[in-house]
């Protein structure tokens, strides 16, 4: 019988595996694909997230991997251009982007290094009840059936989480899909983290691994039978028609990979844990990929969910308490920002207009600025009395 079983090993099943490995928990990983593997992703680990890579002792393998640290960030809303960078999260001033089948990978093989037992190519059909309790899973692998028992079932497999389908997780908040998503790696473009947007259009560069840029552009989710008709036009399309000075770039560029999309991006949260069972990542809170947060809340649900069973793993009534706790915890670290998120992917970048010009001379305000979009500063403390009266609101 193991401790935990975590389904699912990429960005937040890897980390909840490795840190109950590292409680002294008996860990089994299961995933149904074979690793490494790359997977829909904008990639940005912001400054906090970072922070966990390396508290975690893994932030050096991730910039062993040539992935550039990102320092420096440009955001320009129509005429206004801001450039500064976050304030720093626990004195890691940078934000990362490495491809995900490298962080991935790096993720799970710490996990295994921390004594958590890792089985590829293994697909969860059923959990196993007792009662209204899960006591374990069901899987296939190969042609071959297997069983497995645990105290706690972490469903880490994604917004389409089977777990949370077969445990009943039952979704406690959701809002209209906002945006549909477009995006390739290109070469030859000089460039560091930039975010560029006019109404009802975004493009962002993402510098990544090998000296390529990650290219994404976002449009309303009600343009999405018409993008996807032609997509690699609207693609250049909406890039160019935000600025002429992108499409400059972009013509010396060459894009060298395939153009990845989706047009299924909920906003919802499921219901977190329940007798046996907690989801992290994805699979119990997902939003809108524009702000770049999912990769940093799924460290940060990992944790909550690994700190707040603490010791008691083995205890049952004291283990259903600390479930209860982590959802609330998790609500409280992630809804701040949902809600921004919802409010960037209407793609109504007018509204902050006059914030942006009233601090755009102004590095401390900029910073600051940076800071809430990183989440190292909640939103709502980003105006300050000064600020106040300079915007007039």
């Amino acid at each position: 019988m193991y401790d935990v079983i975590v389904v699912g090993a990429r960005a937040a099943g890897s980390p909840t595996a490795m840190l109950f490995a590292r409680a002294g928990y008996r860990v089994l990983l299961l995933d149904r694909i074979r690793h490494p593997r790359d997977t829909l992703s904008t990639l940005y680990i912001h400054q906090p997230g970072v922070a966990h890579l390396n508290r975690w002792g893994v932030l050096d393998a991730v910039a062993a991997t040539g992935c550039p640290p990102l320092d420096h960030a440009r955001h320009q809303v129509k005429d206004v251009v801001l450039e500064g960078c976050s304030w720093p999260a626990d004195g890691v001033t940078a934000a990362y982007a490495p491809r995900r089948y490298l962080l991935d990978r790096i993720l799970t093989d710490e996990a295994v290094a921390s004594g958590a037992e890792f089985r590829e190519q293994s697909t969860v059909d059923e959990l196993v009840f007792e009662e209204d309790r899960v006591v374990g899973v069901r899987y296939r692998s190969g042609r071959r059936q297997f069983e497995e028992r645990a105290r706690l079932v972490v469903g880490a497999d994604g917004m389409r989480s089977k777990v949370a389908e077969l445990a009943g997780a039952r979704t406690e908040l959701e809002d209209p899909m906002l945006t549909c998503a477009y995006y390739s790696f290109w070469s030859g473009i000089d460039t560091g983290f930039e975010v560029y947007e006019s109404t009802r259009k975004w493009a962002g560069f993402v510098p990544t691994n090998d000296g390529l840029t990650l290219v994404g552009t976002y449009f309303p989710m009600a343009d999405y039978d018409r993008v996807r008709a032609d997509a690699r036009t609207a693609y250049l399309e909406n890039i160019s028609a935000i600025t002429p000075v992108l499409a400059d770039r972009m013509a010396g560029a060459t894009q060298e990979d395939r153009l990845f999309g989706t047009g299924d991006q909920r906003n919802f949260f499921r219901r977190a844990a329940g007798p046996g069972w907690a989801l992290v990542g994805d699979a119990g809170h997902h939003k809108d990929s524009l702000t770049g947060k999912g990769i940093t809340d799924a460290f940060r649900q990992a944790t909550a969910l690994v700190e707040s069973v603490g010791d008691g793993l083995r205890d049952e009534p004291r283990l259903d308490k600390s479930l209860r706790r982590y959802g609330e915890r998790r609500d409280d670290l992630v809804m701040g920002g949902y809600r921004d998120t919802l409010a960037a992917a209407e793609l109504r970048p007018g509204r902050r207009l006059p914030l942006m010009r009233a601090i755009v001379d102004d590095p401390q305000m900029t910073a600051r600025f940076f800071s809430t979009i990183s989440g190292v500063l909640p939103s709502d403390e980003l105006m300050t009395p000064e600020l106040r009266e300079r915007v007039g609101v």
